[in-house]
């Protein structure tokens, strides 16, 4: 009899395994599939337990409304969502190489617009990528031919679904709630993806990601609120300098020269390798002008673009996308703007297509009177992505040389673009130990780009334009992902590099020279891209009323935010994605103090001021009334 019982057990077990055989893969199979991402994403603080129960309740999400249906609808419709959730996967892990942050529906139009760097997506592919793709092809033979096709009645599927559905609904919202807790405002700004998606998995992300697009769609074509306006343009006025400052209009009557260096990171500044300098050229331009070593860049999504938007704008780039697409319809208080009313002609130059990055409609949402791009040019030259930096600066010389007094210049190179792949134009420096590495093809490029730098600084010098000229030098983004890391730290011989020392390492050179080689020195204090436009505005005696940046010559260690929430003002660094404080000087994780709190607050406050002006196109308004 006992016998009897335990076959009938048995026999119960084995029908409902086999019964719901689709179910259990599908969990198992999603369950892997994400938690493996979040390992790519976070391997040192890494813990598949933690992660695995709110993935666990968004599978179950999926699981319940499959519940509802007939078995083959069933199985069909969980085959079609793990191919869909899969090549998601896929992408996010290809984005997160080379971005190190995670796709969005507002940059997805971005994504497929990186199609000509081709040699870059191609670089970032690993064959381990595609192993998740083997159940998709295997799948199909094994559920159809062992699932019995015997259904469930109606009642039964009802019930079931709903019991389903409400764990994972429930689970999920759970979750949500515990993160919005500890992370205010987190959920809602989206403005650390990767946390986001360390804490409740990359499936339950995109759908807080479609829910905030949505919202902010919503919210774009609905009016703010006046108190909201209000606190804004307090805000930046707060943020006006008054009294008394240094270096006030220094700048005036003389030209004004920018570039911005394609990815040249300030580790390899008066850097040797072999006994040989990297960058040669800029070592010798940076002793006769003010430089400063502690200043970040604070791009996102955008890279390049939102180097240029920062800039020229001294506002954060978008929470998500590229701020060139989707507000290059808004009016802009820019730099090339605030020049104009000077009287000066402003042209901006870029050897690539004029609509990469939307730089045709961005230029001119931005005040440049003109905008000379691939088209312009004679590609004679090709390195990497398209036109040498050798021709690109010749070039741009001659036409920089042909302006009206007083002008200014934007000039952006590209020659040390990413995947730094075109080893055999960037001559024969030796890299030693890292020859056909990323970093060591890296240090090629850039000391090729300094090279053309330093011959067009050269001329610039002969022509005599030096003498009336502020010429500006910075870099946009940073160049060595991640994933590289510990090469890096062999390469600066940092033992035991952290989450800290990385962040520490994300500083891009900035450059002032000054006519004369005045002002010239090393300025220690900590800086961001945000705060440049300030700077050149005090220098030039132009408003500064809409700013969010503060002038680098007349403030020491004011906080220092990047678009994910981080932040640092020299003593202390913030990393939001772990949600922890770390003292600069001796590198260890301090705990949060109320003047802390405050500043995250602050911080947040800040983008979120930000976005505000970008999304409902505040400017134009805080104009119109100022009229």
């Amino acid at each position: 009899m006992k016998n009897i019982k335990s076959y009938v057990s048995f026999e119960r077990f084995r029908n409902f395994i086999l019964n719901n055989l689709d179910i259990i893969l599908f969990i198992g199979i999603m369950s892997v599939k994400i938690i493996a991402y979040g390992a790519q994403i976070q391997k040192q603080y890494f813990s598949a337990k933690e992660l695995y129960p709110p993935v666990l309740t968004s599978i179950l999400v999926i699981c319940g409304i499959g519940l509802m249906l007939k078995k083959r609808k069933r199985v069909t419709f969980l085959y079609i969502s793990d191919i869909i959730l899969t090549i998601l996967i896929f992408i996010d892990l290809i984005y997160f190489q080379y971005f190190r942050d995670i796709t969005s529906i507002s940059i997805i139009e971005n994504g497929l617009l990186l199609g000509p760097v081709k040699s870059s997506i191609g670089s970032l592919l690993k064959w381990q990528y595609f192993l998740c793709f083997i159940d998709i092809i295997l799948l199909p033979h094994i559920v159809f031919k062992v699932m019995p096709q015997k259904q469930n009645t109606l009642r039964a599927r009802i019930i079931s679904s709903i019991i389903v559905l409400a764990v994972g609904c429930f689970g999920s919202a759970n979750y949500i709630y515990k993160l919005s807790v500890e992370q205010p405002n987190l959920i809602t700004t989206m403005y650390n993806r990767i946390y986001i998606a360390e804490k409740l998995g990359n499936l339950d992300f995109h759908v807080l990601d479609a829910y905030n697009f949505v919202y902010r769609t919503i919210q774009k074509n609905t009016v703010i609120s006046p108190q909201k306006e209000d606190e804004i343009k307090n805000y930046f006025q707060s943020n006006t300098p008054n009294g008394t400052r240094i270096l006030t209009g220094e700048a005036k009557g003389k030209n004004l020269i920018v570039i911005q260096v394609e990815a040249l990171q300030q580790f390899v500044i008066n850097k040797t390798i072999n006994g040989e300098e990297i960058t040669p050229n800029l070592n010798v331009w940076l002793k006769k002008s003010a430089y400063f070593d502690n200043y970040f860049y604070q791009v996102s999504a955008g890279n390049t673009s939102d180097a240029e938007l920062i800039t020229n704008n001294s506002l954060y780039p978008a929470s998500q996308g590229a701020a060139a697409y989707l507000y290059c319809g808004n009016e802009f208080n820019s730099l090339p703007k605030a020049l104009d009313k000077k009287g000066y002609t402003s042209i901006a130059l870029h050897g690539y297509r004029g609509d990469f990055w939307n730089r045709n409609a961005m230029n001119k949402a931005e005040g440049y009177d003109t905008f000379y791009s691939e088209s312009d040019f004679n590609i004679d030259e090709v390195v990497g992505m398209g036109i040498s930096d050798k021709s690109f600066l010749n070039q741009s010389f001659n036409i920089i040389s042909k302006q009206k007094q007083p002008f200014f210049s934007f000039l952006i190179t590209l020659s040390s673009h990413f995947p730094f792949d075109d080893v055999k134009h960037y001559g024969n420096f030796d890299v030693g130990e890292y020859k056909d590495t990323l970093l060591g093809d890296y240090i090629k490029s850039i000391h090729y780009t300094d090279e053309q730098l330093g011959m067009f600084l050269k001329k610039l010098d002969d022509s005599g334009m030096t003498k009336n000229s502020i010429i500006v030098i910075y870099g946009d983004h940073y160049a060595i992902p991640k994933n590289q890391d510990k090469l890096l730290y062999k390469f600066l011989n940092i033992k035991n590099g952290s989450d800290l020392s990385w962040m520490e390492l994300q500083k891009v050179p900035l450059i002032i020279h000054f006519p004369d080689d005045k002002n010239s020195g090393v300025y220690h204090n900590y800086s961001g891209q945000v705060d440049l436009y300030p700077t050149l505005a005090n220098l030039y005696n132009l408003p500064s009323n809409y700013l969010l940046g503060s002038d680098i010559f007349n403030t020491k260690n004011e906080l220092v935010i990047f678009r994910n929430g981080s932040f640092t003002d020299g003593n202390v660094f913030y990393l939001s994605q772990l949600n922890k404080y770390y003292d600069i000087s001796t590198g260890k994780e301090i705990k949060e103090t109320s003047k802390l709190k405050e500043k995250k607050v602050s911080a947040q406050k800040e983008l979120e001021y930000s976005d505000d002006v970008l999304n409902h196109n505040l400017l134009k308004k805080f104009n119109e009334e100022a009229k």
